[in-house]
């Protein structure tokens, strides 16, 4: 089994984030990045993830969840309400999401980062 890939989508491209998953040992990309323009769509963001084989994460929810019903074969989509977060209890959920999934765990699935908040 393989551990998960993560994707963090315009919404979520926080730099600390980033770097801090990154330091965690976790393999994480954002937008912008070499395949995903800082402009890309919601649409686009799903559809390169997925292509890359990574879940999305994702503050856009109400776009996400039409998103899911339109591209039911995406890696994951991870979605969070932005204004109930910080950046310690982001990191620290996301790195419990990342250890405790496995990457098979997520094909089709539209999950709650709440799921894993401690």
């Amino acid at each position: 089994m393989s551990k998960p890939l993560l994707h963090l989508d315009a919404d979520t491209s926080i730099k600390a984030l980033h770097l801090a998953l990154l330091n965690q040992g976790h393999d994480i990309t954002r937008t912008p990045t070499d395949w995903m323009p800082l402009d890309a769509t919601d649409e686009t963001q799903l559809l390169g993830a997925t292509a890359k084989g990574r879940c999305i994460f994702t503050f856009n929810i109400r776009d996400f969840l039409v998103l899911a019903q339109s591209y039911p074969n995406h890696n994951g989509i991870i979605l969070a309400a932005q204004n109930s977060w910080n950046l310690s209890s982001l990191i620290a959920a996301l790195n419990c999401l990342l250890v405790e999934t496995q990457a098979a765990d997520w094909i089709g699935q539209v999950r709650w980062l709440n799921q894993w908040q401690r």
